[in-house]
């Protein structure tokens, strides 16, 4: 495996376990089993490391997503393996247990202003934008005329709240719970 690979990957499971503040660089380079210089030789800064740390966790969503869409068979299910994805996400195998959206962690640690939490809102904005397009493919299909920014703010509300109460609890419960009620929201807006 690369230093940057190796760099990445263990401060993603640091910044996820520990938190990015609380995480130093010299705490990084031991867990990587790397050269001090490798880390400098990859990322100009912990900022650029946080950076990449936040790309690499969208990509992973995305990924989960992906694997969920592949196995949807209508509009619903398409709607529905978004929150199957978050699902997947808490039942990750986390060292030390699951903590929450790692995503809104970092952005809860940064500066308003920030950068990092400006790719953490596009991410989010991503997440409705493929809620949006999966909920108006459903609407459409069943010929309904339910408001889709209703839907949609609802759905959301669900999933984001959904994965906050989980990362507290430890547990995928919420989002299970969540999918639920979204299915049951999904059945209203086609009646």
């Amino acid at each position: 495996m690369k230093a940057r690979d190796k760099l990445l990957n263990a401060a993603g499971q640091l910044f996820y376990e520990q938190g990015i503040t609380a995480t130093g660089i010299d705490t990084i380079i031991t867990k990587a089993s790397v050269a001090k210089m490798s880390l400098y030789n990859n990322f100009s800064s912990k900022s650029e490391l946080v950076a990449a740390y936040i790309e690499e966790r969208h990509q992973e969503w995305l990924q989960l997503f992906e694997l969920r869409l592949k196995k949807a068979e209508s509009s619903k299910a398409k709607v529905l393996a978004i929150f199957d994805a978050y699902q997947d996400h808490a039942e990750s195998h986390y060292e030390r247990g699951f903590r929450g959206c790692g995503l809104l962690n970092a952005a809860a640690e940064m500066p308003v202003d920030a950068p990092e939490r400006k790719s953490v809102r596009l991410h989010k904005q991503e997440v409705q934008t493929l809620l949006e397009k999966h909920c108006q493919e459903y609407l459409t299909e069943h010929n309904s005329n339910f408001d889709l920014n209703s839907l949609v703010t609802h759905l959301s509300f669900l999933l984001e709240g959904s994965i906050m109460l989980a990362g507290l609890e430890a547990s995928s419960d919420k989002v299970v719970q969540a999918r639920q009620l979204a299915d049951s929201l999904l059945e209203g807006a086609i009646k």
